[in-house]
Order: structure tokens, then C-alpha cells, then sequence
């Protein structure tokens, strides 16, 4: 056995899921309650259900070849119950840098614990590069003649859409999606209370029209931007630039001032596609991470 880091590292890691056989010896009924959503930098956010149970979503990562860096330094190792990840990419899979009970990659169909449920919807990836920077589109054929537009794209260009369940409340973590999906996809779908979508001012993801049409499409209650540049967190040559000039563009903006924020169905039931902005603030120590590479 030449390299021990191959594959996931959950052998090494000294916890266990007694935590786990607690909550689930708790039969009492769900019920609304607290959720709370933690933003971890990148597309990574951490929600919490009113009865304790915890799942991120697409923790990043380096670029395993090293070429290039978008982050000082990878994934903080972080606890949680459920790790989950939309797609295959550095940016949104480093599920082995999580301490979790249950790892659900590019989930399809539907995970139940608890209180909380995990809904994952089989689609594609965002491919629509017209809006951006740079024609990603055109590089990957270019230089790897890879085609990477469905349906005949390769696996890391599928995506999952992932919906968390809980506290009475649905929450789409879009990921990278396309901003498209077919009308069954909306459907399936269903009521979505607060959306977390991709925002950023190269428009990497897709561009600002698109994310329009999502949020005309699913009118949520609240708007959570992600996958921008954190000046601390991320490197420049990652091309992502902030999400503040779209925010600034937006009618109803709260600008939090950490990176938690706790909600219940029966306070945003008013809103209308209001925008929750985290801004800088990440739910990890940033001054040790920097300074000691994890």
C-alpha cells in the first residue's frame, strides 16, 4: 500500500456516530422550528435543522493537479452529519475534507434523517459561458477536446439539484445547474422558500439575466448569493470577483453582519425574493486557516 491518502480518509479520523444512534432513537414528530444556514466561502453552506442534524454542501477544494490554486489553502476539516455535493468539481466535492456521518455525492432521489430531508434532482451543469470572463466552453474543447454541452457531456459535467427539507421550510442549494432545466425539472422542484444561487460580477457561473430567470422562475422568499470571490479565501487567478455590485442592484438587500443566520417559515413568509448577503463572513477561523494550512 504505497499512498494511504488515496480515496476518502475516514479511517484515519478518531470520531464516530454515537451522536447519530442518539438522534435516531428519537421518534418524536418534526415540527417547524430554527433552521440554521451557515456560509462556509465558495458554494459551501452548512444548515442545521431545529432538531440538531446538520449537512454541507459542496465543500471545496484545490485543483488536485495543482497547476493552479483558487484557495489559500483547502477545505478546513469541519464536523458535520451529512455531507452532500452537487457535482464533480474541485470546488464543490471535497467531501473528504468533511467529519461526517453519511456522505451523499451527487445525490438523486431522496435521503431522509430525522428531521431534516435531502431531495436531489438529476440535471446538467451551467454551460452557457456567453456572459462570462472567459469562454470556458471554448477552452475545454480547445485544449481537452472535451464537449462538455448535454446531453453528451462527461460525468463532472452533470449536476444535482439538492433540496433540504426541514423546520417546515425548503431550501434549493442550485450549485452550478443550469439555469434551464426542463419544465418536469421546475415541477419536480416544487415550492422553494429560499434559494442559494451562484452570483458573482465575472459572471463565472452564468450571467446576471440568467440568474433573473431563476429567481422570477422559482419567487422565493429569500436569495442567498454564493460561489463569488472572498478576498481572504479565495486567490485572484480563481477569475471570481464579488457579489456585491449585483446586490446593490437588488429592491430588498439585508447585509449580514456574520456568517450565520438563523430562520423560521413564519418569519419570511412576508418576503418576496429578498436578498441575504454574507458578504465576507465565513463560519470558520480564517486567521488559522490562513496561518497554519487547514
Amino acid at each position: 500500500m504505497t499512498d494511504i491518502d488515496t480515496g476518502l480518509n475516514v479511517w484515519r479520523m478518531t470520531s464516530n456516530h454515537n451522536r447519530m444512534i442518539e438522534i435516531q432513537a428519537d421518534r418524536s414528530t418534526p415540527r417547524d422550528g430554527p433552521v440554521e444556514i451557515a456560509y462556509y466561502g465558495s458554494s459551501a453552506f452548512r444548515i442545521t435543522s431545529p432538531k440538531g442534524v446538520s449537512v454541507m454542501i459542496d465543500p471545496w477544494r484545490n485543483h488536485p493537479s495543482r497547476r493552479w490554486d483558487w484557495y489559500f489553502h483547502d477545505f478546513p476539516v469541519t464536523a458535520t452529519d451529512i455531507g452532500a455535493s452537487t457535482h464533480a468539481h474541485f470546488d464543490h466535492d471535497a467531501l473528504h475534507r468533511l467529519d461526517a456521518h453519511v456522505l451523499l455525492d451527487r445525490l438523486i432521489g431522496r435521503y431522509t434523517f430525522s428531521d431534516m430531508t435531502l431531495f436531489g434532482l438529476a440535471d446538467k451543469h451551467e454551460t452557457d459561458s456567453s456572459c462570462a470572463l472567459y469562454d470556458y466552453r471554448k477552452i475545454y474543447e480547445k485544449f481537452q477536446g472535451v464537449r462538455i454541452e448535454p446531453p453528451d457531456n462527461p460525468r463532472s459535467w452533470d449536476h444535482c439539484l439538492i433540496v433540504v427539507e426541514t423546520g417546515g421550510m425548503r431550501i434549493v442549494h442550485w450549485g452550478d445547474n443550469r439555469h434551464d432545466p426542463p419544465p418536469e425539472i421546475r415541477e419536480a422542484l416544487g415550492r422553494i422558500d429560499v434559494a442559494l444561487l451562484p452570483v458573482d460580477d465575472s459572471q463565472h457561473v452564468m450571467g446576471f439575466a440568467m440568474t433573473e430567470h431563476i429567481i422570477e422562475t422559482l419567487r422565493p422568499h429569500v436569495v442567498i448569493p454564493h460561489h463569488y470571490y472572498i478576498w481572504d479565501v479565495l486567490q485572484r487567478q480563481s477569475t471570481l470577483q464579488s457579489a456585491e455590485p449585483w446586490v446593490d442592484t437588488r429592491e430588498v438587500v439585508e447585509k449580514l453582519a456574520g456568517p450565520r443566520r438563523t430562520y423560521a417559515i413564519k418569519d419570511i413568509r412576508h418576503l418576496d425574493r429578498a436578498v441575504h448577503f454574507f458578504g465576507d463572513h465565513v463560519a470558520f477561523d480564517k486567521e488559522t486557516w490562513f496561518r497554519d494550512g487547514r
